[in-house]
């Protein structure tokens, strides 16, 4: 039996993705949904995995974080679960509580699915022999909860390597190498393809929103204009936020630019599948730049990404964040680069 654990909409998209590449069939999958607190994740969430029912997968839907003790209840809710299974699929590597989770799997086989540019950056740490940090995030001194976590931290490494394991597969469509006793499968979006579209085309321009704000990464003021100056530039006239995108950022976006700012209820690659979306889509640095051209393929219609000029950044973003962003966007296929506007 597989199980696997998400944490967001995405990651329960490509999970379907990975069993169905694999041929795994429906009563061999079951499906954990640790749920997030934030209601428009928990809303796709939601809707992702009505789509998993109707696929035939059981699905179970934890609340995680409840509170305090909301952990230990869904740990001890999941140990049978845990006890049987042979192999484990996880969407983050970097969530302490999957990590938790992983210290009580022993040496199972493990497949960790996309989970957006964060694949990247935990396959190359991972080939680098250093510890899991997010991207965005600042190095230096560890606080206490670092700290606190450390022994749990260090133990899920071991997990998600081939010597804490029996076997370790990356379910990806991010352009990455397999670091030595990892095996590297290509996620592309086949399942997708097959079970939505083609969508139809409307004339235009939409364009993709994204969270470096809210991680703490771009200065909000640069970040609005450089959205008003691509939607004038390209004829944009929709807003695809991003489910950490605040009520309030959307409407100072609104007022600024004109543009219908949409809320997806599904990741954005099932909506832009499904239809209907613009011949142009733009992004800014962000997994979409990777797997929107996968879902896309065969509809004629153009991904295109916008640089991050440095001047963006603020002075509190991880000094990692230009050079991974560079690298997020210089490494995509099938797109056109954009210049980030003056």
């Amino acid at each position: 039996m597989n199980l696997a654990f998400v944490e967001s909409p995405v990651q329960l998209l490509n999970t379907l993705e990975w069993a169905h590449a694999g041929g795994v069939p429906a009563d061999g999958l079951t499906l954990v949904v640790l749920s997030p607190t934030d209601p428009m994740s928990r809303g796709q969430l939601r809707r992702t995995a009505e789509l998993a029912r109707d696929e035939g997968f059981a699905l179970v839907w934890q609340e995680a974080r409840g509170g305090p003790a909301a952990p230990l209840r869904a740990v001890r809710a999941l140990g049978p679960l845990l006890r049987g299974a042979e192999r484990i699929v996880i969407g983050d590597p970097f969530s302490r509580y999957v990590q938790l989770l992983l210290t009580l799997v022993g040496g199972r086989h493990l497949t960790i699915v996309d989970d957006g540019t964060a694949t990247m950056e935990f396959v190359a740490q991972t080939a680098r022999g250093e510890r899991l940090v997010r991207w965005h995030r600042r190095g230096g001194r560890r606080g206490p909860r670092e700290l606190a976590l450390a022994p749990v931290t260090f133990a899920a490494r071991r997990r998600l390597s081939p010597e804490g394991a029996r076997s370790v597969e990356v379910f990806t469509s991010m352009p990455v190498e397999a670091p030595p006793g990892i095996t590297v499968t290509a996620n592309d979006y086949a399942w997708t393809r097959s079970r939505f579209g083609p969508p139809r085309l409307t004339r235009g321009a939409d364009l993709v929103g994204t969270s470096l704000f809210e991680t703490g990464v771009v200065d909000l003021e640069r970040y609005l204009a450089a959205v008003d100056a691509l939607a004038a530039a390209h004829g944009a006239t929709r807003y695809f936020a991003h489910r950490r995108e605040s009520v309030d950022k959307l409407a100072r976006l609104t007022a600024r630019t004109g543009l219908e700012v949409v809320r997806p209820d599904l990741p954005l690659e099932l909506i832009a599948r499904r239809g209907p979306i613009g011949e142009t889509v733009l992004s800014f640095p962000s997994t979409v730049v990777h797997t929107l051209p996968l879902a896309l393929a065969g509809t004629g219609i153009t991904v295109a990404v916008c640089d991050i000029a440095p001047e963006w950044l603020r002075e509190s973003a991880s000094p990692r964040a230009q050079g991974f962003l560079s690298v997020v966007t210089g490494t995509a296929r099938g797109v056109h680069r954009l210049a980030a506007p003056a």
